[in-house]
């Protein structure tokens, strides 16, 4: 079988260095997946891979490639300050763009425009809509495979969770909770994802939202925090959303009965009319390792991976959506979302990530 050749370009928390943070706060059927040591860093999912050589790394500090290559063999002469001098001298077949949301685009477009062959960028997708636009054209008039990494698509508790929900053994799929939605870029990105793949990836046709903390954060166009978000989504099917901040978990109500999870898929519950169900058993993988897997099967095949640049820009439109209706007084926004220009732009430097096991 062919092996593909691989680079990842921002080296921190996500990119490298996230299976070292510790896991004692977290539920015990949590820290007990864990403890399997399955890989959940862009980088640790590509090293796991045997169709995948890890052979190349980019960031802005020379000390944290240095960290990153000890750990996952990539020598000092393949790590790079610059990408685009990477990409030129290693021609990766597949790259992870880790960099923060307002830097991405711009990474990603460029390899997309440059033969990198396949993307599995961090989420969220881009600082703005005009940049999640551009993303899509270059991925697919390139025919670049491409996943985001909102990781509970690929991850195997929601896949059974869909899977029930299919089969109409409870009957119509009615609303889809989001109890925890949190921050719109980094928590709400992974659970707008989660819904619409739990709802086929129909689309959304308006949302009506509140963010608690929007006044202070928006500045014109300028988005200058990441902020918190509630609201409501209808879907095209009939489908209703709603996206709540009380930090527990996700439901799918049927006509007959529920499907919830709560402690990040620690805990799962079947609710049939008036009678509490186990929830069917199933094996656990790394999602982060799927994302790669079903990257490689891309390649391999041409077909269409999971995610792919589309479903990305749906979950990405949400949280604009979500922005731009805030600043209308919660106001329903009709989607496609046109002609917002909120962008991201924070200003502060990356994350130090750590190097050593918690």
């Amino acid at each position: 079988m062919q092996t593909y050749r691989a680079a990842v370009i921002g080296c921190s928390r996500m990119g490298a260095f996230i299976d070292n943070e510790g896991v004692a706060h977290l539920a015990s059927e949590i820290t007990d997946y864990l403890a399997q040591n399955f890989p959940r860093s862009h980088a640790a999912s590509f090293y796991a891979e045997e169709r995948i050589d890890l052979i190349a790394c980019s960031d802005l500090r020379t000390e944290v490639m240095a960290e990153f290559g000890g750990r996952y063999d990539v020598p000092a002469e393949r790590q790079y300050t610059n990408y685009w001098e990477m990409l030129e001298r290693e021609q990766p077949d597949i790259i992870s763009v880790a960099t923060q949301p307002e830097h991405r685009a711009e990474v990603v477009i460029y390899a997309a425009e440059h033969g990198v062959k396949a993307i599995y960028a961090e989420k969220a997708m881009a600082a703005s809509m005009d940049e999640a636009d551009a993303m899509v054209e270059a991925v697919e008039r390139n025919e670049v495979a491409f996943n985001l990494g909102t990781n509970r698509r690929w991850d195997t508790g929601f896949d059974k969770m869909k899977e029930i929900i299919d089969s109409g053994e409870l009957g119509a799929l009615r609303t889809l909770i989001i109890y925890g939605n949190g921050s719109l870029f980094n928590t709400a990105s992974h659970n707008f994802d989660l819904i619409l793949r739990l709802n086929s990836d129909a689309p959304a046709s308006w949302v009506s939202a509140y963010l608690p903390d929007g006044d202070s954060i928006i500045d014109g166009d300028i988005v200058r925090e990441d902020p918190s978000g509630q609201g409501m989504i209808q879907f095209s099917n009939g489908v209703v959303a709603h996206a709540l901040l009380a930090q527990l978990g996700w439901e799918a109500i049927c006509d007959k009965g529920s499907i919830s999870s709560f402690r990040d898929g620690a805990m799962w519950q079947i609710r049939r009319q008036n009678r509490l169900e186990s929830f069917p058993r199933y094996e656990r993988t790394s999602s982060g390792a799927n994302i790669v897997k079903d990257l490689v099967h891309a390649l391999d095949t041409g077909e269409p991976t999971r995610g792919g640049v589309r479903v990305a820009h749906a979950s990405t439109e949400l949280i604009f959506a979500f922005m731009e209706s805030h600043l209308r007084n919660g106001e329903r926004v009709e989607l496609p979302l046109k002609g917002s220009k909120l962008r991201l732009q924070r200003d502060r430097g990356p994350r130090q990530p750590r190097f050593s096991p918690q």
